[in-house]
């Protein structure tokens, strides 16, 4: 069996993001999507993610490497649940992220993005803590 279309979008997230190609990262996310930028902080709307992943790459001296190492998707209908184990590496340390991300497919468009969320479960009682 073949990659699932999701896998392709996300390994092109991947890819974007290091390379700052802010134009393929916007085209993988849906006009109301939400990001999870850390625990507590969330942003709405593909130019709000896109603004916040270039305010990132500004202040970082390096680019990150995201890379998935195990995905699980679970789909019904034009929605997909993305159960994933994301390495993010930067030149001094690498950490594995328990990541949620949910797509919903559009007659148009296709695959998209509505919830990208790099800390999964761990956000649970985050915000409290």
């Amino acid at each position: 069996m073949g990659q699932h279309a999701i896998e392709t979008i996300i390994e092109s997230a991947d890819k974007a993001l290091a390379e700052q190609n802010w134009d393929i990262l916007s085209d993988l996310y849906a006009e109301d999507a939400v990001l999870v930028v850390e625990p507590g902080r969330t942003v709405v709307g593909r130019e709000q993610i896109i603004a916040v992943c270039r305010e990132f790459a500004e202040q970082c001296d390096v680019a990150m490497d995201i890379r998935q190492n195990g995905i699980t998707i679970l789909e019904s209908g034009d929605t997909a649940l993305v159960l994933a184990n994301s390495l993010v590496s930067d030149l001094t340390q690498t950490e594995e992220r328990k990541a949620t991300y949910v797509f919903r497919k559009y007659p148009a468009d296709g695959w998209m993005c509505i919830i990208d969320n790099s800390y999964g479960s761990d956000l649970v009682g985050a915000e409290s803590a």
